[in-house]
């Protein structure tokens, strides 16, 4: 179901989506073209400290290199996303592989025509893991929708399918993603509009029932040099990581940068900073960033890199958890 309009719909159409895609209802709402930050200062992440692993060049079930990757922090799930083995950039059909925290395949589940995969986020309902991810693909192979879909193991979606929800939250905006803060609770959303790239920011109390009409931040980021390859937020800051594949003409330590960013005035609290996590790793990509809070409480921000050679592409993530 597309909430991309304001038709009404009955109570019995909203409670038959919502059971089939796993939120108790759905609302219909647009975030506004401007909003005044509301969000109370946290603790950010010092990005100038050092890194750790989790785990080292793991198999996916596509070995193409991974996306992004998010986690599932109730049923303590790992999932990245890859493009399809085979598949034309253009085409935006995804692999989701899920991992465990040792990063031991599990299951996989194949998106077609789902986008390019930047960032996504996971909203666990219950044992079900939902994917908060981009879809409706356009000829370049990004999302012009955001979806929200459970995550089935061993089967195949395509974008066309009416069976999850669709939504666009910003009127006129276009190329879609998010990320999701499980500490703080809150949805990040990047699109497209007007030529540039902007950020909102939500509740997850309102988009757990598809409402985007109030959100809780709204900016323009600053220009940040280099490749972008993914984000996430921690309470009132979000991360932006950088950075490209080891090469000839960029060799260790490459140049994989990190920036943190005040949501509440859109400036550049730290960065960028150099990271050389996992800098010995062969290839080297920087592909997604994703926020974790352990059992015993330590919030961590996870950095993801593409590893191995071509044709034979591997998962490494790192993390970092000194606050300031």
């Amino acid at each position: 179901m597309e909430h991309n309009s304001r038709t009404s719909l009955t109570r019995r159409g909203l409670l038959r989506t919502a059971t089939g895609a796993g939120l108790a209802a759905f609302g219909v709402g647009y975030g506004t073209a401007s909003a005044a930050a509301s969000v109370g200062t946290t603790s950010r992440f010092d990005l100038s400290q050092p890194s750790y692993d989790l785990f080292r060049d793991k198999n996916l079930h596509s070995n193409r290199v991974q996306q992004s990757f998010a986690f599932d922090s109730v049923n303590k799930r790992l999932f990245v996303a890859a493009k399809r083995l085979d598949s034309p950039e253009s085409a935006g059909d995804l692999c989701i592989s899920q991992l465990d925290f040792a990063g031991n395949y599990v299951s996989y589940m194949h998106l077609n025509g789902f986008g390019h995969g930047v960032a996504f986020g996971v909203r666990p309902v219950g044992s079900t893991s939902n994917l908060w991810i981009e879809t409706d693909a356009n000829g370049n192979g990004y999302g012009t929708k955001l979806a929200f879909i459970g995550y089935n193991p061993g089967t195949t979606v395509d974008a066309a399918s009416q069976g999850f929800g669709k939504f666009q939250p910003i009127s006129g905006a276009t190329e879609y993603t998010c990320s999701i803060d499980p500490v703080y609770n809150r949805m990040i959303v990047r699109y497209h509009q007007d030529g540039a790239k902007h950020i909102a920011v939500y509740d997850l109390a309102d988009t757990d029932k598809g409402d985007f009409s109030s959100p809780v931040a709204m900016f323009t980021p600053p220009a940040i040099s280099g490749t972008p390859q993914g984000y996430t937020l921690y309470g009132s800051y979000m991360y932006f990581i950088t950075g490209d594949g080891y090469s000839a003409s960029n060799p260790d330590p490459g140049n994989t940068y990190i920036t943190s960013i005040n949501i509440n005035t859109g400036a550049i609290a730290q960065g960028p900073t150099l990271t050389k996590a996992g800098s010995t790793l062969v290839y080297r990509e920087p592909e997604g960033l994703a926020i974790y809070r352990t059992d015993a409480g330590e919030s961590r921000l996870f950095l993801g890199f593409a590893s191995g050679n071509e044709g034979d592409r591997r998962s490494s993530i790192f993390y970092k958890n000194a606050l300031v």
